[in-house]
């Protein structure tokens, strides 16, 4: 079974809420649910290319230090909570 990405399922759980009086709406929707898609996908690219930045910089235990370094690269780059 194929795993759902975070947009796709937000996507999908707003799409019965969402009344397309135009065809042109749901065409849009679904641009927009391409352009979200392609995001998610560069800032995955992203996290592992900055990953292996701090992995030839320090060394880690991956198996220990990855919910940290996740967290860390989530707060530096989209400022965490706020």
């Amino acid at each position: 079974m194929k795993k759902q990405t975070a947009v796709e399922w937000l996507f999908a759980h707003l799409l019965p809420f969402l009344p397309f009086s135009d065809p042109k709406e749901r065409e849009h929707f679904r641009r927009c649910l391409s352009e979200a898609k392609e995001m998610e996908k560069e800032n995955m690219i992203g996290l592992l290319q900055w990953m292996n930045k701090i992995a030839s910089e320090t060394p880690m235990r991956l198996e220990t230090d990855l919910d940290d370094i996740v967290e860390q690269y989530y707060n530096e780059t989209y400022g965490g909570d706020k």
